[in-house]
């Protein structure tokens, strides 16, 4: 039997303390270990983010679900974290988080819409794999022990390591390559895919800098290397992303902390506000474009999604079927009815525009609903652990904003995709009540009185 080491919770979800109070014990001093449950997230983001690039990269394997290693491993993984399920299913929570509950919801949409596909057999392949990659990443991640760091085991096992490799590449990137795709790839497939990538080890070391010892220095050092990545990769969205959405994260809790009102109340205000001055003052999209990057295309997305809302008007209620419009056959409508060079992509280059052509608008509500109800999970944890909240929605800020340019939501095993869903995963672990017996110790160590009665209740659902 495998022993199990864990963080202590009372030390791994606590941010250093301000207002001149005694903080906790460094954090760098804990071993940094995870129990057996949270490792299968985590050689799930490995098998997205290093292993599956660098089969692309030097074995020059197909990509995606024609792999026969893909073919394998998901369903290993799968079976594995529903057995763990069902043989420890104390260990779920109960009520089941209300988020979660939106993400079963639109992947069980997503199965339904096999029935009206428009290529039901690949609509079903590619469901049945998103299946298995949902259920090795959200079983375990609810089972694992509550002081399993399974973040700091992201940064240490997998995107810490990655950004070290792709230094290596960056300087075996062929000049011909690099003056082709106009920035380094590293070994991804492309610049964009480098940028994308290297945001995600710069947030995190972020965030390992608010620590004491070796941890705020091994921090420092990924922060550098993933700094480095970004102005290599010469990806603007990405690099402009990892410098804004650690700021408007922490600016949301700030908000939540004095109105009280929901991260996702706070963030839906943002794109509405944008909205009604677009309608008012006619400043939209494409002149946002045009000022960031001399482009009011978005170099050529218009175009696309132009099409696409053609596409979407024909079946608006439920769409063409998950993954059964782009690359689903020499006569997809991809292929027969787009324009030029439009019928070559293999995306709609927007996960919400992609969302409504493949699923319609009853789909797009259930996404919608999965981001809302995921980030005003964010304020539960906040409650908690302010450090870790504020990196998990600077986190779930860069994907949800990416998805705007890329098509990321319920795509295959895209690394952003895995790890919003591992983010969406640990929301839920923070989402039991804290009883009041601690509760009510917690407010004893602040010098406030805890209310009548907190000290009599039993402890009964600790987890």
């Amino acid at each position: 039997m495998s022993q199990d080491v864990y963080f202590a919770p009372s030390q791994t979800d606590r941010a250093p303390s301000t207002g001149g109070r005694q903080s906790p014990a460094p954090l760098s001093r804990s071993r940094p270990m995870i129990d057996r449950f949270a490792l299968i997230p985590i050689l799930a983001c490995i098998f997205a983010t290093i292993v599956s690039p660098l089969e692309y990269t030097l074995l020059k394997l197909p990509p995606y679900e024609d792999r026969i290693d893909t073919k394998i491993f998901w369903p290993v993984m799968a079976a594995i974290s529903v057995v763990s399920a069902l043989r420890n299913h104390s260990r779920l929570p109960r009520p089941f988080p209300s988020h979660l509950i939106c993400l079963f919801a639109y992947l069980a949409f997503a199965g339904a819409s096999v029935l009206w596909a428009f290529n039901p057999g690949l609509s079903l392949a590619r469901f049945a794999q998103q299946a298995m990659i949902v259920t090795c990443i959200v079983l375990p991640t609810l089972l694992a022990a509550p002081g399993s760091d399974i973040l700091r085991g992201l940064f240490l096992w997998c995107f810490a390591p990655a950004a070290i490799l792709n230094v290596a590449f960056v300087f075996e990137n062929s000049p011909s390559i690099v003056a082709a795709l106009k920035g380094y790839p590293g070994f991804f497939m492309g610049k964009n895919y480098l940028g994308e990538f290297a945001a995600i080890p710069f947030l995190l070391a972020l965030h390992e800098m608010l620590y004491s010892g070796w941890r705020r220095v091994f921090g420092a050092v990924i922060l550098v290397v993933a700094t480095w990545l970004l102005f290599w990769a010469n990806s603007k969205t990405a690099f402009g992303l990892a410098l804004l959405v650690p700021l408007a994260a922490g600016l949301t809790l700030l908000i939540r902390r004095v109105t009280r009102l929901s991260p996702a109340v706070i963030l839906l205000s943002v794109p509405l506000c944008f909205i009604l001055l677009s309608s008012v003052s006619h400043f939209g999209l494409p002149r946002l474009s045009y000022m960031l990057y001399g482009d009011s295309s978005l170099t050529g997305r218009t175009v696309i999604w132009d099409f696409a809302n053609t596409e979407i008007a024909r079946h608006p209620l439920l769409g063409w079927g998950y993954q059964s419009f782009w690359l689903a056959g020499p006569d997809a409508p991809s292929v027969t009815d787009a324009p030029g060079w439009v019928k070559q992509m293999p995306d709609g280059h927007s996960g919400y525009v992609d969302t409504k052509l493949e699923l319609g608008y009853v789909g797009f509500a259930l996404l919608i609903s999965f981001i809302l109800a995921t980030l005003h999970g964010v304020g539960r944890m906040a409650d908690r652990a302010p450090a870790r909240a504020w990196l998990v929605l600077s986190l779930a800020l860069y994907v949800i904003v990416y998805n705007f340019l890329e098509s990321l939501w319920m795509r295959g095993y895209e690394f952003l995709w895995v790890m919003f869903v591992i983010l969406a995963a640990e929301i839920g672990r923070y989402g039991r009540p804290i009883p009041l017996r601690r509760a009510a110790r917690g407010l004893k160590r602040l010098g406030r009185r805890p209310p009548p009665g907190a000290r009599a209740q039993p402890r009964a659902g600790l987890s």
